[in-house]
């Protein structure tokens, strides 16, 4: 595999070179990818460049399979604001020649490109973008939600804890698009299994000092301290959570936690923490041998559920691709609809009209330090969410796609 320069900085490609003729249903027989995330912000530990070198091992393994087609992988920063997302993905689709965008990570972000790969009937592969919304009301038909949602993370995350007695929450939720929808799906979840909300408070992503926010969950008495947030404010939280002495008087939840959080915390702040996943790099023989080829490439580094989806949901859209011998959007989603997807990492996937890639969730408890056996040796499996009850029912979404 060999490095193509890009020429807006900030951005690379990775091309994947093939022999055969072109196709004329695939322009220059060359699929293009592009990796839109944060690069350097508080979600580039859990996507950032693993992202990039999951897509990699995608495209490695595609090459198998890929008969006269060629891939390129651009990958770009959105720096976690929708209008350079916008700006990125429209550049690329204008006038690089685009077919889909991958990973996303940053829900607001997530909504904008969702709209405009309609616009440009190019596909979505809505990796790692939270809100539930993007199978909801904003539901297209050139987007599909690959790894995990709000609601599915607040449903696994609820039942695990409430068959624990963990029945009142407070949330400490980011003021932006994904805190608000975890909290708000995680609610709609723990009202249906009897449990209750005493009290909320939100913070702006970059907090660095949550003193005032714990103070008000300890007060409150709730038994579940609830963090509707992720990456670097999650961690720091925790961490200062730890430092109050809140646990473990109070459970502490993370309902969009990831093993590099955890890897940052260390296990004596983060032990105890409720985790909900998609993926664990230690679950069977195929994750860890994936994880082994993500870590050769990544200086040792296990990867993330994010980067794990990053790779999974490529793979599925380059053969997606491949079968329908098109790049239009709508086809190609159709094409990912029309059969189960023996995903390697996450087992059988389905996707449904309203975008949903359905599978397996997983509820972790973090580990205590003498549970290790070592550094990324972090969680212990509490409960298996299977596909059916993990993600939110389809007539419930309110997507327009569903009849």
């Amino acid at each position: 595999m060999t490095r193509v320069p890009f020429r807006q900085a900030g951005l690379a490609a990775v091309l994947l070179a093939s022999p055969f003729a072109a196709q004329a249903a695939i322009p220059n027989n060359t699929v293009k990818v592009g990796i839109l995330n944060d690069q350097s912000g508080p979600f580039a530990d859990q996507s950032g460049k693993g992202s990039v070198a999951a897509a990699e091992l995608a495209v490695d393994d595609f090459k198998k399979e890929a008969g006269p087609l060629k891939v390129e992988i651009l990958y770009g920063d959105h720096q976690n604001k929708p209008d350079i997302g916008s700006n990125i993905v429209r550049q690329w689709v204008d006038q690089d020649g685009v077919a889909a965008v991958a990973d996303a990570v940053n829900s607001g972000v997530g909504l904008a490109v969702n709209q405009i790969m309609k616009d440009k009937n190019r596909t979505f592969v809505a990796t790692n973008v939270g809100t539930s919304d993007l199978t909801g009301k904003f539901c297209q038909p050139t987007t599909v939600q690959w790894n995990m949602d709000t609601w599915a993370m607040g449903n696994a995350t609820a039942k695990a804890l409430v068959k624990q007695g963990g029945d009142s929450w407070y949330f400490i939720s980011f003021d932006y698009a994904l805190g608000q929808a975890l909290q708000r799906d995680a609610t709609e979840a723990l009202g249906k299994l009897g449990g209750k909300v005493v009290g909320s408070i939100k913070h702006p992503l970059g907090t660095t000092d949550f003193g005032s926010y714990l103070l008000q969950a300890q007060g409150s008495g709730a038994k579940v301290i609830a963090f509707a947030d992720t990456g670097g404010d999650l961690i720091t939280g925790v961490k200062q959570a730890a430092e109050f002495g809140i646990t473990p008087k109070q459970t502490l939840a993370g309902l969009f936690t990831q093993i590099t959080d955890v890897d940052a915390l260390g296990l004596k702040a983060a032990q105890g923490l409720i985790v909900t996943e998609s993926f664990y790099w230690d679950l069977n023989d195929a994750t860890r041998a994936f994880s082994k080829r993500f870590a050769d490439k990544m200086g040792g580094r296990m990867p993330t559920a994010n980067q794990a989806g990053v790779y999974s949901s490529v793979l599925a859209y380059l053969r997606a691709v491949k079968a329908a011998d098109t790049i239009d959007g709508d086809k190609v989603v159709a094409q990912m609809r029309s059969k189960p997807i023996e995903d390697p990492l996450i087992g059988p996937v389905n996707v449904r009209i309203d975008g949903r890639a359905t599978h397996a969730m997983y509820v972790f408890r973090v580990k205590k330090p003498e549970q290790s056996k070592g550094r990324w040796d972090d969680y212990e499996l509490l409960a298996t969410i299977p596909a059916a009850e993990a993600f939110r029912p389809l007539a419930d979404g309110g997507c327009p796609l569903v009849h």
